[in-house]
Order: structure tokens, then sequence, then C-alpha cells
């Protein structure tokens, strides 16, 4: 077998980790025991120089005791021996104090005392110039007994003078051996510190295995990547928010259905959108599944599915264009059913034809064919007179023959005329064909039915009317019949209902025009819709002119 597989597993196993957790765990360790071992550290670097620092305050507190007892009157009156009163008195506070050694000095510098007897009556080893002078010395000096603490003071007599100095050691190893005392506890802390730290790491290491699910950072980077791909691919719009109602993603599909930018990431929902159903639906104020919503002329079916963290992600579908094959579905059926009833209504005409020509009445035979053919002609007369944009005109002709098959008599009011001046023919269709299949819908069955459409310019704006013989509206329900999803019909082949009249109003509000319906003169509902700029100036290019 070859080596390289056994190498490469050798630096798998003992080389970085993989895992988020592990290497954060070990990213923590690493720095709790250095910051553990930095803090010992700085602790003990100033631990050895207050040692010191008290040593030498204690040998000069010595020093001070001493020079302030007799000594100064019996070094006047003896002489330097071993056996003399100085050596007794220097012994005696340097057993009492545990002093290394106390040497007491002419001003020659002469030992009058000393732990060892045969340095009595010799010159001290150091310069004891500054203790003569009449200062305080505190330092850590080499002598004939080793390095030592030191602390000197001058020796006084009564009045003041100067007779000698006092100089007290402080053995330093016992300084050392505080110290090294002192490092065990303080290890001991610090390791009860970085044990702690180790086990915070550890539990922080875990939760976040968890939270992570035991990935890499690899695996994390292929994931974003592949989110992004994803979200930005996929056709459906995705709106992620945070706890506070704030966008926190949004696909290049959501921006396009909702009219949006990448601005829009970071700010709350309702700023961003404003108010509406839309809104209420992608917070979460509308629950549900499937909500059909508008936004500007689109129509959208969300869903909302909240997360952990209290925020949400929406899905967006766009089903304008499925909506308007629903919308086409209905009148396809609505014209067949017609052509149906046509077809009887032919059948009839033909057999009457046929049996006045069989009688050779041909003369009432030609009046009854001038008579039918006469009928729709003069509909569709009437209509174009008056409505000059053929997009329109032929929906009104269309319409007026379903409507007769239905049984419902559809007349254009006297004060109709309509200029082809339409900068969106198409729009007014859809706003046009909504109403009159709803009120189609609502004057069937009514005792006289009837519908009445009335189109005027009033400059650039145009002014539609539609009333119908139907139930009408009731006051608390004219303004609902204008939310999306909110109908009183039975669900048609498509499964959605609600939209037509929400799509009417949109479009009118988004030209700064109304919608609004009130009850009819003789009963039923009258619709009227303003949309102000309409019309195009006169002399301009219009969209019927480019047909």
């Amino acid at each position: 077998m070859s080596p390289v597989p056994t190498a490469l597993a050798r630096r798998r196993r003992f080389g970085w980790p993989h895992r988020v957790y592990s290497q954060v765990l070990l990213m923590q360790l690493v720095i709790a025991t250095g910051v553990t071992v930095l803090a010992t550290g700085l602790f003990l670097a100033p631990l050895s120089s207050q040692l010191d620092d008290q040593a030498m305050r204690r040998a000069l507190a010595i020093a001070e005791t001493t020079a302030s007892s007799e000594v100064a009157d019996e070094l006047l009156g003896s002489q330097p021996t071993p056996g003399g009163p100085v050596q007794a008195e220097a012994e005696r506070i340097r057993r009492a104090t545990g002093a290394e050694y106390i040497v007491i000095m002419d001003k020659r510098g002469v030992r009058w005392s000393h732990p060892s007897r045969e340095e009595i009556g010799r010159v001290v080893s150091t310069d004891p110039s500054a203790a003569l002078a009449g200062h305080e010395v505190m330092e850590i000096d080499s002598g004939t007994l080793g390095r030592s603490a030191r602390g000197k003071v001058p020796l006084r007599v009564d009045d003041g003078t100067i007779v000698g100095a006092v100089s007290v050691g402080i053995e330093y190893d016992s300084v050392r051996a505080r110290l090294l005392a002192a490092i065990p506890g303080l290890l001991a802390y610090a390791g009860g510190a970085l044990a702690v730290g180790a086990l915070a790491a550890y539990l922080i290491s875990r939760r976040l295995q968890r939270q992570t699910r035991d990935l890499a950072f690899s695996d994390i980077s292929g994931l974003l990547a592949e989110r992004e791909a994803m979200l930005h691919g996929i056709r459906e719009g995705v709106v992620a928010l945070d706890a506070a109602g704030r966008v926190r993603l949004m696909n290049d599909e959501a921006q396009r259905l909702l009219g949006l930018g990448e601005e829009a990431t970071g700010r709350p929902l309702d700023e961003v959108l404003g108010e509406g159903r839309t809104t209420d639906v992608l917070a979460g104020r509308v629950t549900g599944e499937d909500l059909l919503t508008v936004r500007g002329n689109r129509v959208l079916i969300a869903n909302r599915m909240p997360t952990d963290d209290g925020g949400a992600v929406a899905t967006l579908r766009d089903r304008t264009e499925l909506e308007q094959l629903g919308r086409e579905l209905d009148s396809t059926r609505g014209l067949i059913d017609a052509l149906r009833a046509q077809d009887h209504e032919h059948a009839n005409r033909m057999h009457t034809l046929l049996g006045l020509l069989e009688l050779e009445m041909h003369e009432e035979a030609v009046e009854f064919v001038t008579e039918v053919v006469g009928v729709h002609r003069a509909t569709a007369e009437q209509v174009t007179e008056k409505i000059h944009d053929p997009l329109l005109a032929a929906l009104l002709v269309g319409k007026a023959t379903v409507a007769a098959e239905r049984g419902v008599s559809l007349r254009i009011a006297p004060g109709t005329l309509l200029p082809d001046r339409l900068v969106d023919p198409r729009g007014l269709v859809t706003v046009v064909g909504n109403l009159v299949d709803n009120a189609l819908d609502a004057a069937a069955g009514s005792p006289q039915p009837r519908i009445e459409v009335e189109l005027r310019a009033e400059g650039r704006a145009v002014v539609l009317r539609i009333a119908d013989s139907g139930p009408g509206v009731a006051p608390e329900q004219r303004e609902l019949i204008f939310t999306e999803g909110w109908s009183t019909k039975e669900l048609p082949a498509h499964g959605k209902r609600g939209l037509g009249l929400a799509l009417v109003r949109r479009l009118a509000e988004r030209q700064g025009g109304s919608a609004r319906v009130r009850e009819a003169t003789g009963g039923g509902a009258e619709f009227t819709v303003v949309l102000p700029e309409a019309l195009a100036e006169p002399g301009l290019a219009t969209a019927g002119e480019a047909r």
C-alpha cells in the first residue's frame, strides 16, 4: 500500500481541526492559556520588586532602631573589640530581628560590630560615605557575607553630631525563598482559573457544535454559496424578515415582483412597502395559505413560514398570467354558453325563415332577415359612434352580445363620448371588462335585467360609470369589495376570486384616480371610476394611432 494515504491521514489527524466547534475550542484554549501565563508573569514581575523593597525597608527600620539606642555613647566610650559593649548590643538586636548582620562603624569606616568577630576593627567593604554624610540608604548589594538587602543610617549623639553609621543586611536568599514560596500558590490559582476557562470554552464549543450541526468552515462557506445560488436562481420571490420586522434578505425575483431594490435590505417592512394587504400578508397580520395579494399590476400568491429566531420567510409566486387566463376562461365559458343559446335561437330563426319561404311569403322573409341583422348592426354602430378606441369598442360589442344571450340589456348611456387618445387602452379594457362582468353576474336574474355603461372625457381624465339592476352592495361592504380575496361568488374553475375589483381600484389609484360604488338610481349598484391621466394631449401620438 502506498505511504501517501498514511501520511495524509497523519496530517489530518494531528493537524488543524476542520470542524467549527473544534477550531473554536482550540482557539479558546490557546487564548485562555496565553492570558493565564501573561497574567501570572505580570503578577510575578512586580512581586519580586515588592519583596526586595520590603526587605530593604525592613533593614532600614532595624538600622534606625539600632541607631536610636545608646550605641553612639558606647561607641565613644569603648574600643572596637569582639567583647565590647557595641558588639554585644548589635548581636542582641540582630538575633531579635533575624537580620543577617548589623555593622556599626565609626566615621573612618572601621567596624565596631560584625557577626564574624575577626572582621571587627577592619574597614567595611562597601562605601559608607552616604550614610556618614547624614543620608539614609537602601540598596541590594554584595559584601563579605554575600548578597543582601541593606539599610544604612547615620549614627548620631544627643546633639545630632554624626559619630558613625549603622548598616543592617537582610539575607537575599530569604527574599528569593519568599518569592519561590509564593509561586506554587499563584500557579494553583492560575491553574484553577485556566480550568474554569477551559470548561467554559468546552461548553461554548458544544453549544456551537449543536447550532452549526457539526459542520466545518468549508461546509458553511459551501452552504452559503449554494444558498445564494439557489435564492437568486429560483423563479419564486423569497423575503426573509428578522424578529423586528426588518427585511433581512430579498432575492432578485422578490425585488422584481415587489418593485423594490437592494436598498430595502435592513429597513422595516412597513416602511419599504407602505400600508396595504401585501404588507399585512408578509408581516403575518393576515394568516393562511396561498394568500392572494396585489402589488402594482401583479397578482401574487404569498406563503409565510416563521423561523426559530422570531423572524419569518415569505415566498411569493407571480399569478398574474394564470389569473388572466382564469378570467379569460370564465369569459370563454360565458361566451360558449351564449353561443350555445345563440345557436338555438339561430336554429329557430332559420326554421322561421324556411317556413316563410315555403309559404312563398317572400316579402315577410326579407323583413324578418332585415330586422334580425339590423339589431346587431345597430348595437355595433351605437358603440363605435360614441367610443372611438377600437379595443374598448370591440370589448363592449362582445359584452353586449353576451349580455343579450343571458337576457340582460346592455346599453350605452346618452352622455357617452370617448376620443381615441387613450394612453393605456389595455388598462381601461381591464377596468371596463371586470366591471361589466360583475354587472352581468349581478343583473342576471333580476326582474328587468339591465346594464348601463357611460364613458366620458373631462379634459385628460376619463370618467367611467357602470350601473346594473342587481341586488346592489350593502353600505358596510362598499369598501370590502375592493379588498383582494373578498368575494360573494362561488369559486371559479381556477379556484380564486376577489381580484377583479381590487385590480380596478389599484389601476385607478396608480394613476391618481379613484374607484367607488354607491346605490344606483332605481336600485342596484353603480360603480364610478375616475382616471385623471388616461387621455393624451391633443396632437400627441396615442396607442390607438400606433395601432
